[in-house]
């Protein structure tokens, strides 16, 4: 009997760190769409990756750094800019989940000085009339832009050296700033994007762990899902593989661009604080793991469980917004209703983006490093129904090893 306990324990950990097993499409569907761009030097280099029930197209094409010809590579260092959202929605659901915190808690109940709050109506000849607020500004409200913060507070001008995402003040700072700066309309009657709003959530989670936001987020989901290249401070071996930043324009060759004032160098020193809002570090390697464990409810890869299938249902994969607000959950692009044909996920403003559909475990990552449009979006898109539209081959290897609730 003791034999036959040790033997369920062995098979039943098994089943739960056991690893996702992805096949190969040996298809080409992106990289035939991109190579006349990369081929008239309009587009430096992108990773591109299509996935579908365990069957994957992986393109790495042209280069992360056009001028020493270094080829653009999964373990590249990249900036994702706002998508760093999307991993404090998943802070948030995870105390959420615990009981810790309630989406409609008001914010002042964890960080006080957000208790009496003011709305700006005019700012005529440089004087600000204001009213009282009269909503509760809620943690749902700060995580969905519906809190009426600007995009940032003054500690992020990015017009001063030091400002932007990655620099100007620490959370806490940050959320003490916005509460003592006007709204820009009543806490949950409209929309604003927001990295402020995501910053002060963020603060939130500080209060009730008691721990740094990024520390938190090192802890209970970069770790566990094993991605030790996201973090806010690359180190200076990673930043020999980064991703190069470069301005485009339709019809015209890429030009290199050192820095953008938002995000700038030196990226690992002292003037570089944790932003919610924006700021993270990752490769495409990485953010798979991250966007694939939504994609399983929860699941990451490796077998771990980082949330509730029915957290991630709830609160992440559908909007947390009033109905006649649109979509969007918590740090994360997300349908008013979720459906079958839903994909919910995110964007950074240097072009990257990543969506997946849980209901079909379909995924779409895509990885530039650019300031300006993105002629080539319709061809990846006619790329994107080909490989989606295909017969996946029934007797591949179980794609959701180790579903455990």
């Amino acid at each position: 009997m003791r034999q036959l306990f040790l033997f369920l324990a062995v098979a039943f950990c098994l089943v739960g760190t056991a690893k996702t097993e992805v096949k190969d499409s040996k298809t080409n569907y992106a990289r035939e769409a991109l190579q006349p761009y990369v081929d008239r030097g309009e587009l430096p280099g992108a990773i591109c990756i299509f996935y579908k029930d365990g069957v994957q197209e992986t393109c790495c094409i042209g280069y992360a750094d056009v001028e020493k010809k270094r080829p653009i590579r999964l373990d590249n260092v990249f900036m994702q800019c706002s998508q760093t959202k999307g991993f404090c929605g998943v802070t948030i659901a995870k105390l959420v989940e615990q009981g810790k915190i309630s989406l409609d808690d008001p914010v002042s109940k964890y960080l006080p000085e957000f208790k009496e709050l003011w709305v700006q109506d005019s700012d005529k000849d440089g004087v600000k009339t204001l009213h009282k607020a009269k909503n509760v500004l809620t943690v749902r409200m700060v995580l969905n832009h519906t809190g009426g913060f600007p995009f940032e507070c003054s500690a992020k001008r990015r017009d001063v050296r030091g400002g932007g995402w990655s620099g100007g003040a620490p959370l806490r700072q940050v959320a003490s700033i916005a509460a003592g700066s006007p709204l820009l309309f009543e806490p949950g009657t409209k929309t604003t994007y927001s990295n402020t709003g995501i910053d002060i959530g963020a603060a939130v989670v500080e209060v009730v762990t008691g721990m740094k936001w990024e520390t938190y987020l090192k802890k209970e989901v970069l770790d566990p899902l094993g991605m030790k290249s996201t973090w806010f401070w690359p180190t200076d071996k990673q930043l020999k593989t980064q991703i190069e930043m470069y301005d485009v324009k339709d019809g015209q060759p890429a030009k290199y661009r050192l820095e953008n004032e938002w995000e700038q160098r030196p990226y690992n020193d002292g003037h570089v604080f944790a932003s919610a809002g924006a700021g993270l570090w990752t490769t495409a390697q990485d953010q798979l793991k991250f966007y694939k464990m939504l994609m399983n409810l929860g699941m990451g890869d490796n077998g771990v469980r980082i949330l509730k299938e029915e957290t991630v249902k709830s609160i992440l994969a559908e909007s947390t917004r009033p109905a006649n607000l649109g979509g969007y959950s918590l740090g994360l692009n997300a349908p008013v209703k979720d459906g079958e044909n839903e994909w919910f996920g995110h964007g950074g403003a240097w072009g990257t983006n990543c969506n997946v559909n849980w209901h079909k475990k379909q995924l779409r990552l895509w990885v530039v490093q650019i300031n300006g449009g993105q002629p080539w979006n319709k061809a990846v898109d006619k790329a994107a129904e080909k490989f989606f539209s295909q017969t996946i081959d029934s007797d591949r290897l179980n794609e959701y090893t180790g579903r455990t609730k």
